[in-house]
């Protein structure tokens, strides 16, 4: 007999407790030479899996050929269906090459698939007419003239760039991007008082309700020398108030309106809505984009986002759309000190903590969990709470995801009032929390976060005034991963 499969060792000696094959050593010849691994769930056997992919592989048609005659040949491709089975069957080491053309030919059709279906989408976007916006300045002028800073040049030049959009015949999508802090609030409050200008409505889309009722406040004192009617509408308005508001941006009474995910309901009717503002892009996909489309709504969309979005993944995921670049920060902006520090030395951070709001400093402590589990050995934010309570008592706060609306709001509250000074959460603060006079940032287990994550959470400091420092504990040792993370980051 010949077999194979998985060889362990046990009591010293080599053994085999499920062969995947058994024949008669005069067989052995028809046994694969190099075998494919699936990644398999419960339930579900190594044998069983192989069956069904062979089975799919015997019915695969001979597709007519997608790729031109001389990329085929100036690439070694084979067809659709031949790199199939090469991908299941490999023979050897070059076959198993990522490099192998087989690999590369399907690689290309993926990249391909994607590419089409942005234009197909693009077409059906683009397409779309846009009801022209024509800007007064009625109510932008007393606005710009009321607010406490000039605008930058890049500022400048995006409210131009959308104004531009806006007058056109053609639905304007545009992707704001700015690094955090550097005023893609007030682009977007200009963009809407255009549309308001013009007589019609702009609606902005934040990604949580904390968001929405901060941009909520933001907005309304920014907006306040226009006179504009604002409303705020989020999951949490309920009962008679959500009734008297939908009636209010039913009759175009209401000229802003700012919320979540509900603003897009079937029970929301716009009176006139001519511009979409949506906050943090990668929360908010072609879909919705089409869906909004498919209501028969198509107002101009201006989708603002702080994640440093190379170029070509700009082309590739958000094809559809021009981008505006805010790239300088407003005036009197310093910079933020990024340090790295180990978990064993969370004493001495600790210590400087207390110096710190001793001198009236503001700060955020982030945690990646909720509660602590068996199997983890990361710090629970409750957990971390209490330590830090004992030490600082009154003075520190929480907030994480489990809690309801109302109370997260009261504590954000009293940490932008002063009453704390110390907020520990999770990353329900990641996006647009803004608490000017905070100037340290602690994020504990860095390692855990992603890029995007980290810049955002770092972006919460640094925005009045003051120099501000970023502290990015980590637990040891790190994976390669995560050391180059946290040392781009910083």
């Amino acid at each position: 007999m010949t077999v194979s499969g998985k060889v362990d060792w046990f009591n010293g000696r080599p053994s085999m407790v499920h062969p995947d094959y058994m024949v008669r050593a005069t067989e052995a010849e028809n046994l694969p030479l190099v075998e494919p691994i699936y990644p398999l769930t419960a339930g579900l056997s190594a044998r069983i899996l192989r069956k069904a992919v062979e089975a799919a592989l015997s019915r695969i048609p001979d597709f007519p050929e997608w790729i031109e005659e001389a990329l085929m040949q100036k690439q070694g491709f084979h067809s659709a269906r031949d790199c199939f089975l090469a991908l299941h069957d490999p023979r050897d080491e070059t076959d198993l090459d990522p490099q192998a053309p087989a690999r590369r030919r399907l690689a290309y059709d993926e990249f391909l698939a994607g590419q089409l279906s942005l234009s197909l989408v693009r077409q059906r976007l683009r397409k779309v007419a846009g009801i022209p916006v024509h800007a007064t300045g009625n109510l932008s002028k007393p606005v710009l003239a009321a607010l406490p800073f000039s605008l930058t040049g890049s500022q400048t030049v995006a409210i131009a760039e959308v104004l531009k959009d806006m007058a056109g015949t053609e639905r304007m999508l545009r992707l704001l991007q700015g690094d955090v802090g550097s005023g893609k609030t007030a682009v977007a409050l200009m963009s809407m008082l255009a549309a308001v200008e013009a007589g019609g409505q702009a609606v902005l889309m934040a990604p949580t309700e904390i968001l929405a009722r901060q941009h909520f406040a933001t907005l309304s004192k920014m907006a306040a020398p226009a006179g504009v009617t604002i409303d705020v509408l989020t999951g949490r308005t309920k009962g008679r108030e959500r009734d008297a508001i939908l009636e209010r941006i039913a009759s175009g009474e209401t000229q802003i309106v700012i919320g979540t995910h509900a603003l897009f309901q079937d029970t929301v009717v716009y009176n006139n809505l001519l511009l979409a503002v949506v906050d943090e892009q990668h929360r908010f996909g072609v879909h919705q984009r089409l869906r909004l489309t498919a209501k028969g709504i198509s107002p101009h969309m201006l989708v603002m986002t702080a994640t440093p979005i190379p170029r070509t993944l700009v082309l590739a995921a958000f094809g559809d759309m021009d981008v505006s670049k805010l790239t300088e920060k407003p005036a009197g902006r310093k910079p933020i000190q990024t340090v790295t520090v180990s978990t064993e030395r969370t004493g001495e951070i600790v210590a400087r903590l207390r110096t710190a709001l001793a001198e009236g400093k503001k700060a955020y402590w982030i945690c990646p969990l909720v509660e602590e589990s068996e199997a983890s050995d990361l710090m629970s934010v409750d957990e971390r709470f209490q330590s830090l309570d004992k030490q600082f008592g009154p003075n520190v706060g929480l907030v994480h995801g489990r809690m309801n609306g109302a109370e997260k709001d009261a504590v954000m509250l009293a940490f932008k009032n002063g009453d704390i000074r110390l907020l520990v959460a999770t990353t329900v603060v990641e996006v647009g929390v803004d608490v000017p006079d905070a100037t340290i940032m602690v994020i504990e287990h860095a390692e855990r976060f992603g890029l995007a994550q980290l810049h955002q959470l770092r972006g919460r400091v640094g925005r009045g005034d003051e120099a501000s420092t970023c502290i990015l504990l980590y637990k040891g040792p790190l994976s390669e991963n995560g050391r180059a993370r946290l040392s781009i980051l910083r």
